[in-house]
C-alpha cells in the first residue's frame, strides 16, 4: 500500500486549519507556506474536501477555509475517502482480478488488511491529531522554559 501526496496533504492541510482556524478563516496560501505544499494542489484538493462538507469556504477579506463539522466527527478516513484516494493493499485494487483475470492466492489476505487499515483510519478523528500536537507543543514550551531556567541560574 501506498498512499499517495494526494491524501497526505489532504491530511496535513485540514490539521492545519483545524489547529490555525480557531479565530477566523485560514487562506490557501498560509496553508502553502506552512506546510510547503503547492497553491495550486491545494485548490484541487479542496474543491473535493468542500464538495464532502469537511471544511466550507468564507469569502470576502479576512475569507479562507473552515472546518465544515467539529474535529470530533472528521475522521483521517473521510479526508482521504474525499481526495478518491485508494488505500487498498491488492495488486488488483480489489477487482479479483490479480491473476490473469482470477484472484491470487493470497487476495483475501490484502483485502483483510486494506479493510484493517480502512477501519484504522476511520477510528483517529482530527481532534485526537489536533490533542496530539497540543501535547507536542506544551513539552516543546515546557523544554524551552527549563532551558531558560538553566541559563538564567547558571
Amino acid at each position: 500500500m501506498k498512499l499517495t501526496s494526494k491524501g497526505r496533504y489532504a491530511v496535513t492541510a485540514i490539521l492545519d486549519i483545524a489547529l490555525n482556524g480557531q479565530e477566523n478563516p485560514v487562506t490557501l496560501s498560509d496553508i502553502s507556506e506552512r506546510q510547503s505544499i503547492s497553491l495550486s494542489y491545494l485548490e484541487q484538493l479542496f474543491a473535493k474536501l468542500r464538495r464532502h462538507g469537511l471544511v466550507k469556504s468564507v469569502r470576502g477579506p479576512g475569507g479562507g477555509y473552515q472546518l465544515g463539522l467539529p474535529t470530533q466527527d472528521i475522521s483521517i478516513g473521510m479526508i482521504i475517502s474525499a481526495v478518491n484516494e485508494n488505500i487498498s493493499v491488492t495488486k488488483c485494487l480489489g477487482q479479483g482480478n490479480c491473476h490473469d483475470g482470477h484472484e491470487c492466492l493470497t487476495h483475501s489476505l490484502w483485502e483483510e488488511l486494506s479493510q484493517r487499515i480502512e477501519s484504522f483510519l476511520d477510528q483517529i478523528t482530527l481532534a485526537e491529531l489536533v490533542n496530539k500536537q497540543g501535547t507536542k507543543a506544551r513539552t516543546h514550551q515546557t523544554h524551552q522554559d527549563f532551558d531558560n531556567l538553566l541559563v538564567v541560574n547558571s
